[in-house]
């Protein structure tokens, strides 16, 4: 008992720490790559990472590194959804797969976001890059809301007003696109303001993420800036610039990263050329893992694994596909070249601001949300939530707990082999656990030999799944009632 109380107290110590040093509350940059490898930032990769990656490498080696860091979902929509309401997707209609656009904003216009919270403590709060949560567009001429059927090759005209976007659920600007397949159609606030060519996107991003920087950098006003930045890239379309062509030696896709790393170098710089860099939280990641549409194989015959070692990529229940690249810089507060092995999620932003700036939770929001401040000083995350829930594109879960990892899955439960269906026809047991410590390539199942351990990790999971919320707090419910643990069959 002692003991647990003298930890508590070192934890509650380090937070007050952090707390009356960021008085000001500091500058938060959270930039988001669109299906980055664990394994394509090479500091995180040295034996097998063959892509230059210098500008997230100096990041790292000024910052920390989380190296069990994990995205709410192995696809986008879905982890996006988690990392601004601190709630995994699932609790909402969206079962599996990923939106379309063209439709309501997945986001209840009544739940709080990390923008709005901070917004309501005096941030300026900006998105620049891609939404993917959907949002609806309404004709500058006729007034009538529009879908994608009748709108000219899927794109919404010039003109036309959204309703429902991004600056209806906390944020104050908003530059950028939907999705991948709507990336010509480019929005400023409220409204489609041009089309362009999908090429010119990461440049326009990295461009107009600088520019933010310089206008509020130095607000009169002193109010500090929460920029959320989530890059198309290196998604498909694979389209790197004319001078990023060719770079990489190994192909579009490393090109593609490389520039992508010079964006985020190009924020970096923007920070320290207007003298804020101490007081600027950088949190570096990914939504998910690498898509097989980088040519994972033709990667691996140059000497690049995009999973750095870890079973699957993206849509895969198994770590190459959730495992994410997670790295912090924060000067003067977390230390440099450190390292974090606490097991975390994309969801857990929310409750880290709110510690981060001494307010507490609003009500009704960020049931699925565990503050890592107190690791940013090398101290035990306290929590109340058991475990991380993981989600494949098919909507098969899985649990980690410690060294545990239960798969309700006979395959990878997304595109890798064997996928479901040739999992199932193989005779594959309807369930996967892993000693994530003793065989982190996931390759040998404990199903069957340790029965005591898959019971307590399924009771765990369905208890987080049915109670609307997997951390203590106030009753929540989820938006979506059938909620079916099993998509394979047992």
């Amino acid at each position: 008992m002692n003991k647990t109380i003298t930890t508590i107290a070192v934890c509650l110590m380090a937070v007050l720490n952090l707390a009356d040093a960021s008085a000001a509350k500091p500058n938060i940059v959270l930039i988001l790559c669109d299906d980055l490898g664990y394994g394509d930032v090479q500091c995180l990769n040295p034996e097998n990472g063959k892509i230059a990656t210098p500008s997230v490498d100096q990041l790292a080696a000024e910052g920390m590194i989380f190296t069990d860091a994990h995205s709410g979902s192995s696809v986008c929509t879905p982890t996006r959804y988690g990392l601004l309401t601190g709630r995994y997707s699932w609790r909402t209609k969206l079962q599996s797969g990923v939106v379309q656009g063209f439709a309501p904003n997945l986001i209840a216009e009544d739940r709080p976001t990390i923008a709005s919270f901070l917004k309501s403590q005096g941030y300026h709060t900006g998105i620049i890059g891609k939404w993917h949560l959907n949002f609806q567009y309404v004709d500058p001429d006729s007034g009538t809301t529009l879908n994608k059927k009748s709108s000219k090759k899927g794109l919404a005209p010039v003109g036309s007003t959204i309703p429902d976007g991004p600056i209806h659920r906390g944020f104050d600007f908003f530059h950028g696109f939907h999705h991948a397949r709507d990336m010509k159609g480019v929005i400023e606030n409220d409204k489609v303001i041009e089309h362009d060519e999908e090429i010119n996107m990461l440049p326009r991003l990295t461009r107009e993420a600088v520019r933010y920087i310089d206008t509020h950098a130095n607000d009169t006003d002193q109010s500090p800036f929460f920029l959320y930045v989530p890059f198309g890239s290196p998604h498909t379309p694979i389209v790197p610039s004319k001078e990023w062509q060719g770079r990489s030696g190994l192909g579009p896709y490393a090109d593609f990263v490389m520039q992508t790393d010079a964006g985020v170098g190009a924020i970096t710089a923007a920070l320290t050329r207007n003298g804020v860099d101490d007081n600027t939280l950088i949190i570096f990641s990914s939504d998910n893992g690498c898509s097989k549409a980088a040519r994972i194989p033709q990667l691996a015959k140059k000497g690049h694994i995009v999973s750095a070692g870890y079973r699957g990529s993206k849509a895969d229940l198994w770590d190459g596909g959730h495992r994410v690249p997670f790295i912090v810089r924060w000067p003067g507060k977390v230390a440099a070249r450190s390292t974090c092995d606490q097991t975390i999620c994309l969801t857990d932003f929310f409750a880290t601001f709110a510690e981060l700036t001494g307010e507490p939770l609003p009500a009704g929001s960020a049931e699925d949300s565990v503050s890592f401040l107190p690791a940013l000083s090398g101290n035990p995350i306290v929590s109340t939530r058991e475990g991380v829930i993981h989600h494949s594109i098919s909507g098969h879960f899985g649990y980690r707990q410690g060294k545990w990892k239960l798969l309700l899955a006979k395959g990878s439960g997304g595109w890798s082999d064997p996928n479901e269906k040739a999992a199932s026809k193989a005779g594959a047991p309807s369930m996967q656990l892993y000693d994530m410590d003793s065989d982190p390539g996931e390759t040998t199942n404990l199903y069957t030999t340790h029965p005591e351990v898959v019971t307590r990790l399924l009771a765990q999971l369905q208890s987080d799944v049915t109670h609307g919320r997997s951390t203590e707090g106030l009753e929540s419910k989820n938006d979506h009632e059938d909620i079916r643990l099993w998509k394979s069959g047992r």
